[in-house]
């Protein structure tokens, strides 16, 4: 890889000749005859032509070196990120032995070559689980069984028993397997309706227990409108489901829970009347990776020599799961070597490589000579002839598996039972190798603390190193001593900013996991850091315009609609388009010259600004002017109104 870095000496030969030409009144003020037929000025143009060779010449140094020096030091481009997708096998019917989609099943975004596949992480198992229990009541204490009402279609079970009806009253469907990452379809018959909602948004929640607390299941299908009529509940199921103990019964729940009504939403008036429900798994949800799985590639054979090299034969690679290794053949027996990130702890017998997931260089054990002379092995070389072997590993990652919803759809092999495959959501978290541009300013930086954290800027430069995935971060000093280093991480999202809301700044398990350990082995003793995200302002602006003429007022519209949300985006924001700044105030005055200089807009009538909630997209008080932050917040637009005339 060669990293660009300026020249050392950017002088040419004309620039040497003109150079030394000047030096000669004040060095030599008899030489008076400075034309070209002069010996002394074909000397100059002849040293000048030397020295223009000497300095290209060491000017290809840094090009070489850079990397070189960067390498030793530890600091190496960041790899690129697969994108991850959670993929939904649908079945073709409802069979009654269980169904299982093994781990490493591949799905295509598209078709021929260059269709993009994503890969299962994991056995995907669907299978069918009874109603085995059924409980009424408000909380988790006080709870009747309605099992025995709903198996008989003369009974009716009220799902919300208290009189009158108060949020938080709540039916529970127990199973005896884990309904996990399945879609569950619950076809209910209803008595009487609920009366007084709207069927269109119902006050209720279908929720699971993970084991800590209950968590919302999607809602794929519901033709009941909210248990008003009998027909289907189609749910997904989330990836964790543990049992409960509910009522004695140590069961794997679901239930349906009556919530708060906001002040537009209608509520119920008197409880649905539940006749029988019955059960069936449609279908699975695993979670799938932009990748494609290369299994025993033959990289070479050993030199014996230290330092030996070998290439893989595609790239990026991803971080390795267990059984993707490197194994040497050698007589017919076979060894598994180990990965580390370095040699530094590697004796000369430790049979340890390093992978190079940029590059995708596999290097193991060099020979260092220390001061004293003696000569070091770090880390065992494979013998003479053997033959080298990945036996497994993965390629693939990129912002290019940042797709959209529906889009990986094409199954690559046969699936029994398998009627189709769809993601139901986009993927999301494919980020492309680190830019030379990136590595050479960040190697400097990178140098200043020794990977310590001291500082604020300490802070925030090692979280933006722990990961790819990690877009901006703040760090905010504690107030009072003994109290957390506060870090305000924004994730890296790779998609338009109209289509962004607050659930997609939240930090997932394994991304703040991967920051809060990397933090932790990098803080000053008896400092503490707290890895939390930043308060989000939510903006909203009602602006009107005059589109110019012959300019369509879709196409104008659409227009102010993107540039509004891309400049208030934590992303892309702000006058320099690389994220709405920390601390910067928002006017009307400002986003009014925004939307003026917009090609295709002729005037702006009418412009004004409201501060929404982002949950529900509510305005918060009346039209300001100004908006600001405390250092803690940044914006995030929502529901912006945009009219043309």
């Amino acid at each position: 890889m060669s990293l660009p870095v300026p020249n050392l000496d950017d002088r040419r030969f004309q620039d040497i000749v003109d150079e030394a030409k000047r030096m000669i009144p004040r060095l030599c003020p008899e030489w008076t005859n400075h034309n070209i037929s002069d010996p002394g000025v074909a000397l100059i143009e002849l040293f000048a032509w030397m020295t223009e060779l000497t300095l290209y010449r060491l000017n290809q140094v840094p090009d070489r070196m850079y990397t070189q020096f960067l390498n030793l030091m530890g600091i190496a481009p960041f790899p690129a990120r697969a994108a991850t997708a959670d993929l939904t096998f649908w079945l073709s019917a409802v069979p009654d032995e269980p169904i299982v989609v093994p781990a490493g099943t591949e799905i295509a975004a598209g078709d021929g070559d260059d269709a993009l596949v994503f890969t299962t992480m994991s056995e995907l198992r669907i299978e069918q689980s009874g109603l085995s229990a059924a409980l009424t009541g408000r909380g988790e204490e006080g709870l009747r069984d309605v099992l025995g009402e709903l198996r008989y279609d003369r009974d009716n079970v009220a799902c919300f028993p208290s009189d009158p009806i108060t949020p938080g009253d709540a039916m529970y469907l127990g199973f005896d397997r884990c309904l996990a990452g399945q879609a569950v379809e619950l076809t209910i018959v209803t008595a009487a309706s609920g009366v007084g909602i709207d069927p269109l948004r119902p006050p209720i929640a279908w929720e699971c227990w993970t084991g800590e607390y209950w968590v919302p299941c999607a809602v794929h299908q519901d033709d009941t409108g909210g248990l008003n009529r009998s027909g289907t509940v189609v749910l997904m199921v989330p990836r964790l489901h543990e049992p409960l103990t509910l009522n004695n019964q140590r069961k794997w729940w679901l239930r349906v829970r009556l919530t708060p009504a906001t002040p537009d939403q209608p509520t119920y008036r008197s409880s649905p009347l539940i006749t029988t429900v019955e059960v069936a798994c449609l279908g699975g949800t695993v979670r799938a990776e932009h990748s494609e799985p290369i299994d025993h590639e033959d990289i070479g054979r050993a030199s014996g020599q230290p330092g030996d090299e070998f290439r893989l034969g595609h790239r990026p690679i991803l971080p390795r799961r267990p059984g993707e290794n490197i194994v040497v053949l050698d007589a017919g027996n076979e060894s598994v070597w180990t990965e580390v990130s370095d040699f530094s702890n590697s004796g000369p017998t430790d049979r340890h490589v390093v992978w190079d997931d940029a590059q995708g260089i596999i290097r193991f054990g060099p020979a260092i000579r220390y001061p004293d002379g003696r000569l070091q092995q770090h880390g065992a070389v494979p013998t003479m002839g053997g033959f080298v072997m990945a036996r497994a590993y993965r390629h693939g990652g990129g912002v290019l598996g940042n797709l959209g919803r529906g889009m990986i759809t094409s199954p690559r092999a046969g699936l029994p039972f398998i009627d189709r495959v769809e993601n139901l959501a986009p993927a999301s978290g494919g980020v492309d190798p680190e830019s030379d541009d990136n590595v050479k300013n960040r190697g400097p930086l990178s140098l200043r603390t020794g990977q310590r954290a001291v500082t604020a800027s300490d802070y925030e430069r090692l979280t933006l190193e722990s990961t790819s995935q990690v877009a901006r971060a703040r760090c905010v000093v504690p107030e009072r001593p003994g109290h957390p280093v506060r870090v305000l991480v924004v994730p890296r999202i790779n998609r338009p900013a109209e289509t962004l809301t607050i659930d997609d700044m939240v930090l997932n398990d394994p991304l703040f996991q991967t920051i809060s350990s990397y933090l932790n082995e990098r803080r000053v003793i008896g400092s503490s850091v707290e890895v939390t995200t930043p308060y989000y302002v939510g903006v909203s602006v009602a602006v009107l315009v005059r589109a110019a003429t012959g300019r369509p007022h879709t196409l104008v519209r659409q227009q102010v609609l993107e540039t509004i949300f891309n400049y208030l985006s934590p992303f892309a924001g702000g006058s320099a388009g690389t994220g709405w700044p920390w601390d910067k105030t928002l006017t009307t005055a400002e986003l009014l010259a925004l939307v003026a200089s917009i090609d295709g807009v002729s005037g702006v009538d009418e412009l004004v600004m409201f501060e929404v909630d982002l949950r529900n997209g509510n305005r918060l008080g009346d039209a300001v002017d100004v908006l600001s932050l405390d250092g803690r917040s940044l914006f995030l637009g929502a529901r912006h109104r945009v009219v043309v005339s």
